[in-house]
């Protein structure tokens, strides 16, 4: 049985006319494709027993068989062909029974060997998609390939005077390059893909996602083109190492090439860099095609091979993905697809919810509470859901007593403010305590309803005209008479009956 042929460069090559067509920028399509480089979290390299750890002395984690010393020959690392399964498992890809690897040629200061080992023409992982949100609209994102190969080295360039350092640390490290078709459309998209890749990864353990340290790298593919023409000339940003620096870089680049094109002047392939400080980016190198890399299979390794039992027991001992888990949230819950996105945007976001649902909170409400009021502070301060100072008991025993009547919703976000800042820590103390309880003598509710409706004549003849106006102002007399603390339900039932 033969494997399917795959090179780099196709995802770039096919002609798009028949995928949807994005916001036009100034009249023009905005055409994204995304390469990224995710470092495998294993313990050593990919083809030597050298740590990975990040922060080592330079040149400290550098071993024979990564600098490429004559004698030393690579053995694969078992542990980063199973994270390339898992991938490969989360993504809906083709697992290649059989994948070979190659040598791909250039020459760069950090590169000891000359040749980066990598995978060309049958990688491992074929095919698959990222499915994600903009805004509530639904995105898909078809990917080409992963394909397993090592890193380079680190060029330094800072504390040297008139010269650059090279630290071997990294070479040799583990990355999987994921490549995507050019489905892309509009900087809003290929950020939302970027990070729910970086969800994927990080979720399923392959990948710590630490884009600071170089664990997250992303290349974008940019190029512009008239609705209906050919794919333009693309230009390749490389490393962009955060989200905001991404959106800054393609937003930039997208501008540069249509000012270009106006005025008359042709694009030309390129890779470029992304300045922070400028908001610019800038040609770095002309880019090379698959050709100029003189890819040749790798004399010192075999194929690898991965039969199908090996897959089965990757598959076992996945954790639950975050698509299977919103649609289980749909289903059991009866939340809608966009909440459940929201609520598996990370394991511990998944986990809360989780455990304030078991401890009682209807889910509807949970979701409600998780993705507005508890997002909005953990955003605020810059902190993960995993140190909220409400936990996710506490939340359930406050959303209890919205759904017992107890308390208004108005009422439950002062005792989340107490719990938050630390005011206290029990949900009924701090009701009582704050004088928040629902009136809940229907008695004395009816008595500050016929007192409301006694003095405010015009707004009944209004609202019996049919001006809707009118009852939300009695609503809103009978709120303030009960200094709050009447239930907006019970509030709406008399005044209706009343009204007849």
């Amino acid at each position: 049985m033969s494997e399917p042929v795959m090179n780099e460069a196709s995802s770039f090559e096919v002609a798009q006319q028949g995928r949807p067509t994005g916001p036009l920028v100034r009249g023009w399509e905005v055409i994204i494709g995304f390469e990224t480089h995710a470092q495998l979290s294993t313990a050593s390299k990919i083809f030597s027993r050298a740590s990975t750890a990040f922060g080592a002395e330079p040149n400290t984690q550098a071993s024979p068989v990564d600098l490429a010393l004559p004698g030393t020959l690579p053995v694969m690392n078992r542990g980063a062909v199973e994270r390339a399964i898992q991938l490969g498992l989360a993504l809906g890809s083709h697992i290649a029974p059989r994948s070979v690897f190659a040598r791909k040629n250039y020459f760069y200061p950090d590169l000891p060997k000359g040749y980066q080992i990598s995978q060309y023409e049958i990688p491992v992982v074929q095919g698959g998609s990222v499915s994600f949100y903009v805004g509530e609209e639904q995105k898909t994102v078809r990917l080409v390939r992963a394909h397993l190969e090592e890193d380079a080295g680190k060029s330094l360039h800072e504390n040297f005077v008139g010269q650059s350092g090279i630290d071997l640390n990294r070479a040799g490290t583990p990355l999987l390059e994921i490549v995507t078709e050019p489905d892309m459309r509009s900087t809003a998209e290929a950020v939302a893909y970027a990070r729910e890749l970086h969800k994927i990864v990080t979720w399923i353990g392959i990948c710590d996602g630490n884009m600071q340290e170089g664990s997250f790298r992303c290349d974008a593919n940019v190029s512009v083109r008239r609705p209906g023409q050919p794919l333009g000339t693309r230009r390749e940003i490389k490393n962009l190492n955060s989200f905001k620096f991404m959106q800054q870089a393609i937003d930039y680049e997208i501008r540069w090439q249509i000012d270009e094109i106006d005025d008359g002047r042709k694009i030309q392939q390129a890779t470029v860099l992304f300045d922070p400080e400028t908001g610019e980016t800038r040609a770095m190198r002309t880019k090379e095609d698959a050709a100029d890399y003189r890819y040749f299979p790798d004399p010192d390794l075999p194929p690898l091979a991965i039969a199908a039992d090996w897959i089965e027991r990757v598959r076992a001992v996945m954790p639950e993905l975050p698509r299977a888990m919103a649609e289980r949230y749909v289903r059991d819950h009866g939340l809608s697809a966009y909440d459940a996105a929201q609520l598996t945007q990370g394991p511990a976001v998944a986990r809360y919810f989780d455990e304030a649902v078991a401890a009682g909170a209807p889910a509807k409400l949970a979701s409600n509470w998780i993705t507005g009021e508890v997002s909005r502070r953990l955003n605020l301060h810059d902190i993960a859901i995993d140190q909220a100072p409400v936990g996710a008991i506490q939340l359930a025993r406050l959303l209890a007593r919205i759904g017992d009547g107890t308390i208004s919703n108005n009422a439950a976000r002062q005792v989340f403010e107490a719990l938050w800042t630390g005011e206290g820590t029990d949900v009924d103390q701090l009701i009582e305590a704050k004088g928040l309880k629902q009136m809940s003598d229907t008695g004395a509710l009816e008595a500050i309803v016929d007192t409301v409706l006694a003095s405010n004549q015009k707004n009944i003849d209004e609202y019996r005209a049919g001006k809707d106006k009118a009852f939300n102002a009695l609503v809103g007399q009978v709120m303030k008479a009960s200094q709050g603390k009447a239930n907006p339900a019970q509030v709406n039932a008399l005044l209706k009956a009343r009204l007849g």
